[in-house]
């Protein structure tokens, strides 16, 4: 339990927190964001998220992810970033590394089912994206080779494999290791309906000193002036042959990694963040800051797990830095709150004020380069333990928002103008039908409401969008707040979240 000290200082805060400005939907002319990544990560090594333990039934795990989207629905969120390999397996039938412990509690055993096809397929049902997570180097949580499956890559290949911190790792610096683990992820890349690819933040093991690869080095490593270098240029490569391989593969999913939130601190770079905290520059050898500079990555979404004011890392410092690290790039950058922080007794007196995960959404919208939030982690999220949750989607998340277009697919081919079929008002709200009239179904349809009929630039502002709802060639959905007379539009939203033209508009009868 909370001290007493403790609870005094959070009735404090809460009591300053207060005296914050009001949330966005409160303020005069107050216009929500059309496009807004709203994600939350859904992790499955140890069983943190799904599955909840291992050994469950096929039907269970279904039943169990299935109500991961609910919770996402009910948030309001529009992507789900779902952890598919995260110990050098599978939660798919990969030819390259055995099914994945955390399903059956046997690593390599079929657990009687596809999970990532089910997970795609039901995810695009409820009209939200599909990003695959994948841990890059990790090989287990233990440390000892022979408790790994026979058939697994490490047991075959037993030089690609270092031991440190009680846990196994893949060796960054051999490069058939860097081809063998592109090939891996590839493979689900290519075989399945993603919508992005998603690296979190481990790369090197942090504090690396004793992590043995002296004779990679030795082998490897001519040309640079020492080994950190040396680490760090093959972390680049990692990602941006991995760039080279989507664009490649598959150009109109997303690409990006969600690193730990300090680059580098000012004291050792004046290029770094007013910060003093572990860097991602040093202790992981990941270039994250070059890695926007340099174009690689199609987003950024740094974990800025800290609240406002905290000394060592300051949320509204390491805002602006990485809203200045993104500007004049066309990396989008969406913020790694945390959410399994907020009510923790065991953390800080700041993360048991409720409005603090609301508070940094206010604070993002002072820096336009920031396109979203991704939420760690699902459960946080669900059980939303102070009510922080709730706060930051009331008061941020008030209409819908399609997810954001990147950059470089913003001038590809936008779907077909639907058609409006009809808007009749029924006793439960006003029933609006769409049809698309392109060969290909849109993804999602976007209907706008509006008083009176729309001009073209209204449809930019996402007062007047009631709903966003899942693809089909026909859609039916019916606006419970709907009246007669009121004016409906739809648009067409394809998977690279382009939109079409806006249909005709019909008035509702």
């Amino acid at each position: 339990m909370p001290s007493r000290r403790t609870l005094l200082k959070g009735l404090a805060l809460a009591a300053a927190a207060s005296a914050v400005p009001l949330p966005a939907f409160a303020e005069t002319g107050y216009v929500p964001p059309l496009r807004q990544m709203r994600g939350m990560w859904i992790a499955s090594v140890v069983n943190i998220n799904w599955p909840s333990k291992p050994g469950l039934s096929a039907d269970e795990q279904k039943a169990e992810y299935l109500a991961w989207l609910d919770v996402a629905v009910q948030r309001k969120l529009n992507s789900v970033f779902v952890q598919i390999r995260p110990t050098a397996d599978a939660f798919w039938p990969s030819p390259y590394e055995p099914w994945s412990q955390y399903l059956t509690g046997t690593q390599g055993q079929d657990p009687g089912y596809d999970p990532l096809g089910f997970a795609v397929e039901e995810t695009h049902k409820r009209g939200l994206a599909f990003h695959a997570w994948f841990n890059p180097y990790r090989v287990s949580m233990q440390a000892d080779p022979a408790k790994l499956h026979p058939d697994h890559p490490g047991r075959r290949h037993p030089d690609w494999i270092l031991p440190f911190g009680g846990k196994l790792y893949y060796n960054p610096g051999i490069p058939e290791v860097r081809k063998f683990c592109q090939d891996a992820m590839m493979d689900a890349v290519t075989r399945y309906d993603i919508d992005g690819l998603h690296f979190d933040d481990y790369f090197y093991p942090t504090n690396t000193t004793a992590f043995d690869d002296a004779e990679e080095f030795a082998k490897y490593g001519a040309g640079f002036p020492d080994l950190a270098s040396w680490r760090r240029n093959n972390v680049d490569l990692m990602v941006s042959e991995m760039q080279q391989r989507v664009l490649a593969a598959k150009p109109e999913i997303a690409w990006g990694i969600s690193p730990s939130g300090i680059w580098r601190n000012k004291a050792s770079d004046p290029l770094g963040s007013d910060t003093n905290g572990g860097q991602s520059y040093d202790n992981l050898h990941a270039d994250t800051r070059g890695w926007v500079k340099k174009g690689w990555l199609d987003y950024i979404a740094p974990q800025l797990y800290w609240y406002i004011g905290q000394p060592p890392a300051d949320y509204s410092k390491l805002v602006p830095w990485w809203s200045d690290v993104a500007s004049g790039t066309n990396t989008l950058l969406w913020i790694g709150q945390a959410a399994y922080k907020a009510g923790d007794p065991a953390q800080a007196a700041e993360w048991q004020v409720p409005g603090e995960l609301s508070r940094h959404l206010t604070l993002n919208r002072e820096h336009p380069e920031i396109s979203g939030d991704i939420w760690y982690n699902a459960n946080d999220v669900k059980v939303d333990r102070i009510g922080s949750i709730s706060a930051a989607v009331n008061d941020h998340y008030q209409r819908p928002a399609l997810a954001p277009v990147l950059p470089r697919l913003a001038g590809g081919q936008p779907p077909r103008r639907p058609v409006l079929a009809s808007a009749r008002r029924r006793a439960d709200g006003v029933e609006v039908r769409a049809v698309a009239t392109g060969r290909d179904e849109p993804f999602l349809f976007a209907i706008f409401r509006f008083d009176r009929h729309a001009g073209s630039g209204d449809f930019a502002d996402a007062r007047h969008l009631v709903a966003v709802v899942p693809g089909d060639r026909q859609i039916r959905w019916t606006d419970p707040d709907g009246r007669r007379g009121d004016h409906y539009y739809a648009v067409a939203v394809d998977r690279a979240n382009r939109t079409s033209k806006p249909s005709n508009g019909f008035r509702a009868i």
